[in-house]
């Protein structure tokens, strides 16, 4: 019995390699063939059994013979597609880019202008790394929907956007904390502080605030003596600044305490100042 099954395991083994060395000797004959339409016949087959990498070697052969022809459009955007569904989402976007440009007027080109938006998004790494790709993905999804504002994809795209703010404000907030742990309070301050001009709609904004109250304490208390009285009214200022834009927060209560502590430090200053003047 285990004979059998060995015979018939060896049997199908070989009828497989014999039709991949099949499918292999088509291609490359049909690869070096002068036959366009023949290869353009063959692309498309490739491309419907998801045998992408196979297919965009024959279209890229053929794109340019087919130019201006019917069979252009087509071509062109299963070539795009090529890229996307292997993954090369960078040479995908140029190529929906290109098809949207050699065919503005397709009823494709909506989609086309989305995927080529949507490829960058897909380019957005995770927080720790770079966010060119971010970036590019938020102005290719608004100027998708500046140009298309009736699509039914203008929902997804402002998903997508603020998915891509979020993670660039998280990416901010990140750098901030970074300073703070370092101890370089000045630079922490101003981050938190931009953090909340940059996204002001953000559920965030009065934590922001309040670490960026802490930083500039941190920065005063930190700092030669001649430049702490200076400093310590920075932070008397942002927590005014905070009790104006958040009064029931429910950070208000750590907020004041370091605004308590600056007060206490500008009295005793204000008490020495005086003193020296009745001498």
């Amino acid at each position: 019995m285990h004979a059998y099954f060995m015979r018939i395991t060896s049997y199908l083994a070989g009828g497989l390699l014999t039709l991949s060395l099949a499918s292999c000797s088509e291609f490359s004959k049909i690869e070096k063939s002068t036959d366009i339409q023949k290869k353009l016949a063959y692309a498309n087959q490739l491309y419907k059994e998801g045998k992408y990498n196979k297919a965009q070697i024959l279209y890229g052969d053929i794109k340019d013979a087919f130019r201006g022809s019917a069979q252009a459009e087509d071509l062109l955007y299963n070539y795009a597609y090529t890229y996307y569904n292997m993954g090369d989402y960078e040479t995908a976007a140029f190529y929906f880019k290109n098809f949207v440009s050699v065919f503005p007027n397709s009823e494709r080109a909506t989609e086309a202008d989305y995927m080529q938006a949507y490829c960058f998004y897909r380019l957005s790494p995770r927080v720790q790394l770079d966010q060119t790709n971010t970036t590019k993905a938020i102005s290719a999804m608004q100027t998708f929907i500046n140009m298309h504002p009736n699509s039914d994809k203008v929902n997804d795209a402002n998903k997508i956007i603020d998915e891509c703010r979020q993670k660039l404000e998280n990416k901010e907030f990140d750098a901030a904390e970074l300073y703070y742990n370092l101890g370089l309070y000045k630079a922490a301050g101003i981050t938190f502080s931009n953090l909340m001009l940059d996204y002001p709609d953000s559920e965030l904004g009065d934590k922001y605030k309040l670490l960026e109250i802490k930083s500039y304490y941190k920065y005063a208390f930190n700092s030669i003596p001649e430049k702490q009285k200076e400093r310590y009214e920075t932070v008397v200022t942002q927590y005014l600044n905070f009790t104006d834009l958040y009064p029931g927060s429910k950070y208000k209560p750590e907020a004041e305490r370091y605004y308590n502590l600056a007060k206490d430090y500008l009295k005793t200053v204000q008490n020495q100042q005086d003193e020296k003047s009745d001498q």
